[in-house]
């Protein structure tokens, strides 16, 4: 099977994990897994909402809203 070039492009995501999909076909480590992985991306969003709130309150402060 050729490689395509396009999915060695740098820059180019690989695809991760596609919410709603099909999971009978994944093992229970690679469920683990899923699971690590999702439980990171939500800590990266919490810590980007408290950085928002932060950005949110230093702002209101300096405008005296």
């Amino acid at each position: 099977m050729p490689i395509d070039p396009e999915e060695l492009a740098p820059g180019k995501k690989q695809p991760g994990i596609v919410l709603g999909e099909d999971l009978a076909a994944l093992s229970a480590h690679e469920l683990e897994k899923r699971i690590a992985a999702l439980e990171g991306e939500i800590a990266r969003c919490r810590e980007a909402i408290v950085a928002r709130g932060a950005t949110r309150s230093a702002a209101d402060a300096f405008f005296k809203r």
